[in-house]
């Protein structure tokens, strides 16, 4: 019933994520932790607004074959739950706003009420190169949400990670972030929103 209670939620949670443009067509990655040490994963091919059963696979610690055809997230999502017991959602989007503001910013200090509520400030981390992000993205990700103690990432040039307790959840953090940096793009050529 757990399995099948996650599954549902990863897909609907997906079609809204998809429907806000947090996630592209083959873009992003979402998963659900079932287990202490299984979680359930978007597949490479899978398309986010009509996910199917058949498009998620069930993944353990142990790599069997199923980790061929997970996301090529899988790995940064598997230590995020080795590492952060409170994660029980994880996804990586690129909402266009927060993912275009970050690449000109070290920092995203929302002005609006809702997101300085939530946020107050957020810092950009920044990969250097993107020759070998993907070898060292699985332990930087997690160390950097625990060194921080956050559970949200903005990768400079590449887009967020975060985690919650609830796809809920998790959708609204990146809603109220993308908003955010949309009202500052908006915003921007006035003196009194500049950063």
């Amino acid at each position: 019933m757990e399995l099948e209670h996650s599954i549902n939620e990863i897909k609907t949670i997906s079609l809204s994520m998809f429907r806000k443009n947090f996630f592209g067509v083959f873009h992003g990655s979402i998963s659900a932790r079932v287990e202490k040490n299984q979680f359930i994963i978007n597949k490479q091919n899978a398309i986010f607004d009509n996910l199917k059963d058949d498009d998620l696979t069930l993944l353990s610690s142990k790599k069997d074959y199923r980790w061929n055809e997970a996301s090529l997230d899988a790995d940064i999502h598997l230590n995020i739950y080795k590492n952060i017991n409170e994660a029980r959602f994880v996804c990586y989007a690129m909402p266009p706003y927060a993912t275009a503001y970050a690449m000109k910013h070290e920092k995203i200090v929302p002005k609006d009420y809702f997101g300085y509520m939530r946020f107050d400030k957020i810092s950009v981390y920044d990969p250097k190169q993107f020759d070998d992000w993907y070898e060292r993205a699985e332990t930087e990700i997690y160390r950097y949400m625990l060194e921080k103690n956050t559970n949200i990432i903005i990768v400079k040039g590449y887009g967020i990670y975060a985690y919650s307790r609830s796809p809920q959840l998790l959708a609204k953090e990146i809603a109220l972030l993308e908003n955010s940096c949309k009202l500052l793009h908006l915003t921007s050529g006035y003196s009194d929103y500049s950063i």
